[in-house]
């Protein structure tokens, strides 16, 4: 699925989330001189051009740069199964308006770069992982919701562009070690492929080669949320789609996601979603 934002004028922002186990492809114009920016959270992406002549993948935790102000460069995308990404479309005008007119350290701002096309890899800090996932896991009123991506929105942007030091160094030193950066995300691949049976947080660590403090420490950083938090929203996010697919009743997806008991499920998907499972069922089938 995508979902299509309209943060602010020449601003748009795009979320997709493919939890399918095929590709998916997108397709979208987009209008001479938008820069490009390309997020892959999860799994990976392939950007076609040029009528599939040539083609530039995203890689988990990586970001792509595109911007040319002579050619056209409409969004065609094959996303891979289980691929969460986020692209945003600024104006080269609107961009320009968040800087000052010094930017200097910004490199297709400069005056030899502005005018021509400009292509850039970069990795996703810790930092903009956790906004990121905050982006992948709204939780607050549907009204406030442009608000609060317009801001998370120029929060990455911000975040990106901070190439001159590593904002997270001093809070959490032993994330530089991408050593352990790799063991915390080993261990949100080991609780989602036991979310019905999780183990706990010190047999987590052992099994990672953390200490408690640092995983739960790590945790935080990398994601923005504990480890039983951020499960309980990966669960509740999953159980939606369990039911979006018709295929499960309400108890089957209370215990696929690890609830024995009806009612406890029941009352966790209130708490995530503010309505019950069967009301939502119930929305579903209206809306169909």
């Amino acid at each position: 699925m995508e979902e299509e934002i309209k943060i602010d004028d020449d601003f748009i922002l795009i979320r997709f989330q493919n939890n399918t186990n095929e590709i998916t492809t997108f397709q979208r114009p987009v209008q001479l001189g938008l820069i490009q920016f390309h997020f892959g959270l999860k799994g990976n992406a392939n950007y076609i051009f040029n009528q599939g002549n040539y083609s530039i993948k995203l890689n988990e935790e990586k970001a792509l740069l595109f911007y040319n102000t002579e050619k056209e460069l409409p969004l065609h995308v094959d996303i891979a199964p289980k691929s969460w990404l986020i692209s945003i479309f600024v104006s080269i005008k609107k961009f320009h308006g968040l800087f000052t007119a010094d930017a200097e350290h910004i490199p297709f701002l400069s005056q030899e770069n502005q005018a021509k096309k400009y292509y850039n890899e970069s990795n996703i800090s810790p930092s903009m992982a956790i906004v990121l996932n905050q982006m992948f896991h709204y939780n607050l009123n549907p009204s406030i919701k442009n608000l609060y991506y317009k801001g998370k929105g120029y929060e990455l942007l911000s975040l990106y562009f901070n190439r001159s030091e590593d904002p997270n160094a001093e809070q959490c030193p032993f994330l530089i070690d991408e050593e352990n950066v790799y063991k915390i995300k080993k261990a949100k691949e080991i609780i989602i492929a036991n979310m019905a049976e999780p183990p706990g947080l010190q047999e987590l660590a052992d099994e990672i080669g953390l200490t408690l403090k640092k995983l739960k420490m790590g945790f935080k950083q990398i994601y923005g949320d504990t480890v039983y938090g951020f499960l309980f929203d990966y669960k509740m996010d999953y159980a939606r789609q369990l039911l979006d697919s018709g295929s499960y009743n309400v108890n089957e997806v209370g215990l696929k996601i690890g609830y024995s008991t009806g009612s406890h499920f029941i009352a966790a998907f209130k708490k995530k979603f503010a309505t019950t499972p069967k009301k939502y069922l119930m929305s579903i089938n209206t809306n169909v």
